[in-house]
């Protein structure tokens, strides 16, 4: 099994900038991807961003060029830079990763709200 731990939400202005973090835990053997989706009120999941062990990385249109996703092998942590963030950015932002046997473990979610 695999357990993520999220950190980094807050409240932020439109404009303004975050970080969140997802450390990971247990079977990290498994994991041959992470990234984060996002969930606004009223509307379903949607993919953020994705790396995959190999480098390759998938963004969402929407945050094309303002947010960036990147990983720390050594501390099984990913990141998620979130800068120039808009209204419609805020949801809660769920860390996961994509298994070997093509399965996703979840983080329990973070709050990202914008707002002036």
């Amino acid at each position: 099994q695999v357990q993520l731990v999220e950190s980094g939400g807050n409240l932020v202005q439109p404009g303004g900038s975050l970080r969140l973090s997802c450390a990971a835990s247990g079977n990290i053997f498994s994991i041959n991807a992470m990234g984060w989706s996002r969930q606004a009120p009223g509307k379903q999941r949607e993919l953020v961003a994705i790396k995959t062990n190999g480098g390759t990385t998938n963004y969402a249109d929407s945050v094309k060029g303002r947010f960036t996703i990147s990983r720390d092998n050594a501390k099984n942590t990913v990141y998620l830079q979130m800068d120039s963030l808009k209204p419609e950015d805020t949801g809660v932002y769920y860390c996961f990763s994509q298994l070997r046997t093509g399965g996703k473990a979840w983080g329990q979610g973070t709050q990202v709200t914008v707002s002036s």
